[in-house]
């Protein structure tokens, strides 16, 4: 092990902490920077990839997997990309559970700039690593370099959301090459960016419905949580149920809430700036809403 400064470490195959799971992959690396902790080998390990341009019902469900699974001593592996990647990622960090960023630049270069407080914050609990040296400007052909080591760190690659030609299907190929299990969020049929998901699932990866079934697989036995669309009652008046049970992680217009609920749009309005005071709902678009729980 080389010690470089600001923390970082430059580890091979040689070294007692270098991950197990990368030393008989494919192109397995020569080396690695490390900045903080590297996965624990004797825990388990899930990548969440996706899109970076995600709906809101991709963010929905990167934030919903990630908190259970971490919850339940699961650690997180992604790219911190925009989109799913840092979701995920954000949502583990936040409740102080493990996960670790595969870069695909320098370790000291912040990349994407919007995802500064996850480089800043992972190494409370997790760790940064890169095949790059420090400095490395992150470009394009060093990406797929970068989701091979990805793969190779995780026990199973769950992809949330993306589209048929991606970088997520280059993690995906890389992950089932090593022999890694690939399972995905399925979506709408209509939907481009779960159009790569669905895909998947033709071709034969393993369908993502909850968490608790990935848990089940990876032999962590939790016990069921509640459905997190539940809504107690109490909370609630009853125009308000109404509209929020005809809502979901899919946008709806107007027209389409009034449709569904039969409420007036000037009423429905009402409505639902209720629930977007109480954190229930959030207009994305101009008149088009989604359930935020």
């Amino acid at each position: 092990m080389l010690r470089l400064d600001n923390d970082v470490r430059f580890i091979t195959p040689f070294d007692e902490e270098f991950p197990e799971k990368l030393k008989f992959i494919p192109s397995a690396p020569k080396g690695l920077y490390v900045k903080g902790k590297l996965p624990d080998e004797n825990a388990k390990s899930v990548a969440i990839i996706g899109s970076r341009d995600c709906s809101a019902y991709g963010a929905s469900m990167s934030r919903y997997f990630a908190e259970i699974l971490s919850n339940a001593g699961v650690q997180i592996i992604s790219g911190m990309a925009r989109g799913v990647d840092g979701i995920a990622q954000r949502a583990a960090m936040n409740n102080g559970h493990p996960t670790f960023g595969v870069l695909g630049g320098g370790i000291d270069v912040v990349y994407p700039k919007s995802n500064k407080d996850i480089f800043d914050g992972i190494l409370k609990s997790g760790g940064l690593i890169s095949e790059f040296a420090p400095g490395t400007q992150p470009i394009a052909r060093q990406f797929p370099s970068r989701n091979r080591i990805i793969a190779g760190l995780a026990d199973i690659v769950l992809v949330i959301e993306a589209k048929i030609r991606s970088g997520t299907g280059i993690t995906v190929r890389r992950a089932i090459e090593q022999g890694r299990d690939v399972y995905a969020v399925p979506g709408r049929i209509t939907d481009p960016l779960s159009a790569g998901c669905n895909k998947l699932i033709e071709d034969g990866a393993g369908v993502a419905l909850t968490p608790e079934r990935i848990l089940e697989i990876l032999g962590i036995f939790e016990e069921k949580s509640e459905n997190f669309h539940k809504i107690s009652a109490p909370r609630l008046a009853k125009r308000e149920k109404m509209v929020y049970s005809g809502l979901d992680l899919y946008p709806k217009s107007l027209e389409e809430l009034t449709h569904i609920t039969g409420v007036g749009i000037p009423e429905l309005l009402g409505v639902l700036l209720q629930l977007e005071l109480k954190g229930l709902v959030a207009e994305c678009g101009k008149n088009n809403y989604i359930r935020k729980t």
